[in-house]
């Protein structure tokens, strides 16, 4: 079923996304007065097809799923000797440059238009996420909490925090989003913190800690702050289990594992996973005594989802514990959702760019090129996970799908922008000798970012 969801939810964001892209180009091209031949959803070879409209234009499906194209009539595709008067006025390199720009840039915009339009429904509907309330835990591998850059900072669990370098902030993906923008940029992150009984505080994480985080990692965790979650109380025990036979109960208040003060339910999870068949002592409060059990975990195997991870042996102990945490849902005025839509999509291109060019420059790491089964992978996850999760990543795609076709690559609408650019500033069209070659570098370097996001892929599931 999982595999099932995730290639219908793969097939339905990059397919819709395709179209609307190529849409883009073909709507532009008609009301510039362009005449289109084909318009195909998938590359190479068409195996359904359909004409339509005045000028029979050839709507199609290709065999090859991964794109995309629009077919103009064009004469540096084949002999137009055979082709009307009327219809070589409307020969695509026969029209102006701006005309050629517009048609071109269709593309990309349409995406961004798409993402402006999903990212301003889910503000404007509200969506429920966690809030900015944090807890200071251990970062990676570091085993003391205490000495996290969130902890040396002056962060506490239970702080709330309300802004970053004064970007408002009231839900968790805000937070990590202002955190990652920092840490990119390499300054200092400067928070507002509401904190309960001492009022409104401020914290400084500074610019040379932020510098030296893994951008291929878990930025915010890495700095020591996580989710804050509630008291780590017992909320259901499974008959036969081991916290039945320990005795646990409902309501019990989990305070330490072997020593170890529990903070929520998650540390109390991972305690319990690490000791599969080891006695540990549990202190509970119950009733407003202390008291301390044997908890024995049960030994259970935990298999991966993903393919090629080997399966890794588990305590468990038959008891649910307190995870949810504080949730808000802030809908916003329309004129709000479209403002906060256009600023997250600029905001998601620029860190985009950012980031390719610190691939480029070496300083993050080729492996965040990512390819269809990472993508498709993720498209099934955010689908398991609700409407609206699902609806924020065809966005976020819908963008990246945007900035990659704009980058300055031949054969890429970014290519031809940079054609056309360099025809408005000179006056003549680039040759057809210096076209033909940058194409050629083009098509190679579009191959061995594909091979090398496919390799990431199966590095991945390996």
């Amino acid at each position: 079923m999982n595999l099932l969801t995730t290639i219908l939810a793969f097939a339905v964001c990059l397919g819709s996304l395709v179209t609307i892209h190529e849409l883009g180009h073909y709507l532009v091209a008609r009301w510039c007065g362009v005449k289109v031949l084909r318009f195909s959803v998938g590359m190479g070879k068409v195996v359904w097809s359909r004409r339509f409209g005045r000028d029979q234009t050839e709507w199609a499906v290709s065999a090859l799923p991964l794109g995309g194209y629009v077919k103009m009539l064009d004469a540096r595709e084949g002999d137009l000797s055979s082709v009307s008067k009327e219809d070589l006025a409307r020969e695509f390199t026969r029209q102006n440059v701006w005309k050629r720009i517009a048609i071109v840039a269709a593309g990309p915009l349409a995406n961004f238009l798409v993402a402006i339009a999903l990212f301003a429904g889910l503000y404007l509907h509200g969506v429920a996420e966690p809030s900015s309330k944090i807890s200071v835990r251990a970062a990676g591998q570091q085993a003391d909490a205490d000495r996290t850059p969130a902890a040396l900072a002056g962060l506490r669990s239970g702080d709330h925090i309300t802004a970053v370098n004064d970007e408002a902030v009231a839900a968790w993906s805000e937070l990590r989003w202002n955190l990652m923008q920092a840490a990119i940029d390499k300054k200092d992150a400067r928070l507002a913190i509401e904190r309960p009984g001492y009022g409104y505080l401020t914290a400084v994480l500074p610019a040379s800690v932020l510098s030296t985080l893994d951008l291929d990692g878990d930025i915010v965790g890495n700095l020591g702050i996580g989710l804050a979650r509630p008291s780590p109380v017992v909320q259901q025990v499974l008959p036969g289990g081991a916290a039945e036979r320990a005795g646990l109960q409902v309501g019990d208040l989990l305070k330490r594992v072997d020593g170890v003060a529990v903070q929520d339910g998650v540390a109390f999870i991972e305690l319990i996973r690490a000791a599969p068949g080891k006695t540990l002592p549990v202190d509970v409060v119950r009733a407003g005594q202390l008291r301390t059990l044997a908890v024995t975990p049960q030994a259970d195997v935990a298999h991966s989802e993903k393919p090629g991870q080997q399966a890794v042996t588990v305590g468990k102990i038959g008891a649910y514990v307190a995870l949810q945490p504080d949730m808000i849902t802030v809908p916003a005025a329309p004129l709000a959702a479209l403002g906060k839509a256009v600023q997250r999509v600029w905001d998601t291109c620029t860190m985009t760019l950012k980031m390719i060019g610190k691939m480029v420059t070496g300083e993050a790491s080729l492996k965040n090129v990512t390819g269809p089964i990472t993508i498709a992978d993720y498209a099934g996850q955010t689908a398991r996970m609700g409407l609206a999760s699902y609806l924020s990543f065809i966005a976020f795609i819908s963008i990246s799908l945007g900035v990659m076709n704009l980058l300055p690559i031949p054969v890429l609408d970014g290519g031809h922008l940079l054609y056309y650019s360099l025809e408005v500033l000179t006056g003549r069209p680039v040759s057809a000798r210096v076209a033909e070659f940058a194409q050629r570098i083009g098509i190679g370097l579009l191959m061995t970012l594909m091979v090398l996001a496919v390799f990431n892929d199966i590095t991945r599931l390996m």
